[in-house]
C-alpha cells in the first residue's frame, strides 16, 4: 500500500480550530493539558498515575470487564490487557463510537487502529509500562436515527424500527431482514462470505445491540488486544456516585463550561455543545430523558418522575445505573472509571472536549491529552492511474468540484481564460478618470464609479461566458475528473464520513485492518492517502 500524506487544512475538510490546534496556535493552549507528542507522555503517565485509579477501582473495573465478555470469545491478549488493568502500571488510550449498524462510517475502523497503534508506539518508548487499547461504545445514547443505517456501494442499508431510551439495550429483532437484503447486494466469493458470516453472528446471535457491536468490534480486532468498554452497568458507575452528586447539588459542570465556552468564542470560534443546569438523564428499560430542578424539586421530564433533594441523592446511592451522563459528563465518566491517558477522536469530539477542561480541574480530575483520529482517502490501483492520467495533484483532489473543475479548464484550454490583464488595464484608465473628476464637478466622480462597477462587471460576465464555452469544449475530459472525484467523495463528502468499511473488505478480505495498522501513525498528525 503505497501512501502520501497531505496536511488537515489542505483538505478543506476540517475546522480552522481543529487545524490550529494541530498547529498548535498558542491562543489554544488553555483548552489542553498537554500536546500528543510522544515525549510528552511521561508527564501525563505520572500525572494520572499520582492522582488515578485506586487499587480498588481498578479491580471492579477489571472485574466488570470480564463479566461483560463472558459470551464473547476474547483473544488471549485482550484478557491478558484486561488482567493488566488491575496493575498501577498499566494506562488506557481510548476512542469512543456510536453502536451504528455494522460499524456505520469508515472512520470507525481508523478510531480503533489509531488507539491500538498509539498503544503500540507508547510501549516501545515506555516499556516500564504498560498500555491498553479501548474503544467505548455508546450505550447509553438514544438517538436511534444516528445509527440504524450504512452505505453499500451507494446504496443505504436500514434498520426500521420504533426505539426508545438506551440504545445499547435495543433487541436485535428485526435485524435477519437487514441480513437477508444485505446478504443479497453482497454477491459470491470468500470475502462476501465472511461478510455474511460476520453479520449474521453479530446481529442475529446477539440479543441486543450492545452485545451485537461488542462481537463486531472483537471479531475486526482482538488480534490486536482491543478491549471494549460498555460503561452502563452498576458496578462502574458506582465508582462515578461521588461525581454525580456534585453534579445534582453544586451543577458544577454548568459553571465551568459556560466560563470556558465565552474563553472560546472569544478566540472567534464557536461552541460545540451548551451544558445545560444538569447534565445528567434519568435511564430506565425504556426510558431516557433529562433531570431538571426547578422549584426546589428534582424531576424527569416527560414523565412524573420527581425528588426532592435527599430523595435523589438517596436513588443515586442505590440505584447508580439509573443516572446517565450526557455529552458534557460522559468524558468525565470515561476518566473517573479508566487509567486513561488519551483520549482518540474526531474533529467535532475534540471539539466539545476543548470546553471541559476548567470543570476537569474543578472536580479535580487529569484531563487527558487529546488526538485527532488518523483520517485516510483509500484510492485503487487503477484511479491512482487516472488520477496521474489526468495530472491531477492530491490537493487538487480535495478541492471542490466547481473550483477543480475550472481549475482544470485553465490548465487544458489553449485559451487563457484570465482577463486579469484587461481588468488592470481597465482600472488604469479609470484611475485616470477620476484624477480628472476630481478637477472638475465633484457630482461626476459617482457616475465614473458606476461606469467602472459597469465594465468590470461586463468583463467578468465575458470571462465567465468563455469558462463555460471552454468545459463545452473540454467536457469529456472533464468529465472524467468529476467521474474520479466523485468516486473518491461521495455525495462531495470525505469517503471516511460516508462509505462503509464493507465495500474495501470485499476487494482486500482479512489483510484490510493489517494494511490499515501498518499505514496509519496516529501522531504523525497528517491526513492520508492510500492506495491499494
Amino acid at each position: 500500500m503505497p501512501t502520501e500524506c497531505i496536511t488537515f487544512r489542505e483538505t478543506n475538510y476540517f475546522s480552522s480550530l481543529i487545524c490550529d490546534y494541530l498547529e498548535e496556535r498558542e491562543a489554544l493552549q488553555p483548552l489542553y493539558n498537554r500536546f500528543p507528542k510522544i515525549e510528552n507522555f511521561k508527564a501525563q503517565i505520572e500525572e494520572k498515575a499520582k492522582n488515578g485509579l485506586s487499587e480498588g477501582s481498578r479491580k471492579i473495573l477489571s472485574e466488570s470487564l470480564l463479566k461483560q465478555y463472558q459470551k464473547t470469545e476474547a483473544s488471549e491478549i485482550t484478557l491478558q490487557n484486561i488482567e493488566a488493568l488491575k496493575k498501577q502500571n498499566t494506562f488506557t488510550i481510548t476512542t469512543g463510537h456510536q453502536l451504528n449498524l455494522f460499524t456505520g462510517p469508515l472512520y470507525f475502523l481508523y478510531k480503533i487502529v489509531s488507539t491500538i497503534n498509539l498503544s503500540t508506539e507508547l510501549k516501545q518508548k515506555y516499556p516500564e509500562y504498560n498500555f491498553v487499547p479501548i474503544y467505548w461504545m455508546a450505550t447509553e445514547d438514544h438517538d436511534f436515527e444516528e445509527i440504524n443505517f450504512f452505505n453499500f456501494k451507494g446504496k443505504k442499508v436500514q434498520w426500521n424500527r420504533n426505539a426508545s431510551g438506551a440504545v445499547g439495550e435495543l433487541s436485535t429483532e428485526g435485524l435477519d431482514v437487514v441480513f437477508q437484503a444485505f446478504s443479497k447486494e453482497l454477491g459470491v466469493g470468500n470475502n462476501a462470505r465472511a461478510l455474511r458470516n460476520l453479520f449474521q453472528e453479530a446481529y442475529t446471535k446477539n440479543t441486543n445491540l450492545a452485545d451485537a457491536t461488542r462481537y463486531l468490534a472483537n471479531a475486526l480486532f482482538a488480534a490486536y488486544g482491543l478491549v471494549i468498554v460498555d460503561a452502563n452497568t452498576k458496578e462502574l458507575k458506582q465508582l462515578f456516585v461521588p461525581f454525580i452528586e456534585e453534579e445534582l447539588s453544586k451543577q458544577s459542570s454548568f459553571q465551568e463550561v459556560s466560563k470556558t465556552n465565552k474563553l472560546i468564542e472569544e478566540l472567534g470560534f464557536g461552541t460545540q455543545v451548551n451544558p445545560r443546569e444538569i447534565n445528567l438523564f434519568y435511564l430506565t428499560k425504556k426510558l431516557r430523558e433529562r433531570i431538571v430542578f426547578e422549584n426546589n424539586v428534582y424531576s424527569v421530564i416527560n414523565s412524573d418522575i420527581s425528588w426532592s433533594e435527599s430523595e435523589i441523592l438517596e436513588e443515586v446511592k442505590s440505584h447508580p445505573e439509573r443516572f446517565s451522563p450526557n455529552v458534557i459528563m460522559r468524558p468525565l465518566y470515561q476518566e473517573v472509571i479508566l487509567p486513561n491517558l488519551c483520549y482518540i477522536g474526531g474533529g467535532g469530539e475534540l471539539a466539545y472536549w476543548f470546553q471541559l477542561q476548567d470543570y476537569f480541574k474543578k472536580v479535580k480530575v487529569v484531563f487527558p491529552m487529546l488526538l485527532l483520529r488518523n483520517s485516510a482517502l483509500i484510492k485503487t490501483q487503477k484511479q491512482a492511474e487516472i488520477q496521474e492520467k489526468l495530472n491531477l495533484s492530491t490537493v487538487d483532489l480535495f478541492l471542490n468540484q466547481e473550483d477543480l473543475l475550472q481549475k482544470k479548464t485553465r490548465e487544458l484550454s489553449a485559451i487563457e481564460i484570465d482577463f486579469s490583464k484587461q481588468k488592470a488595464h481597465l482600472e488604469k484608465q479609470f484611475a485616470d478618470l477620476y484624477k480628472l473628476a476630481e478637477q472638475t464637478d465633484k457630482s461626476f466622480l459617482g457616475a465614473v464609479a458606476a461606469q467602472e462597477r459597469k465594465q468590470i462587471k461586463g468583463l467578468e460576465n465575458l470571462e465567465k461566458r468563455l469558462m463555460k464555452a471552454q468545459k463545452r469544449k473540454l467536457q469529456e475530459q472533464l468529465e472524467k475528473v468529476k467521474t474520479l472525484q466523485n468516486q473518491l467523495f461521495p455525495n462531495c463528502s470525505l469517503q471516511e464520513r460516508n462509505a462503509n468499511f464493507s465495500p474495501y473488505y470485499l476487494e482486500h478480505g482479512e489483510e484490510l485492518i493489517p494494511e490499515l495498522i501498518k499505514e496509519l501513525k496516529p501522531l504523525r498528525g497528517d491526513f492520508t492517502i492510500i492506495t491499494i
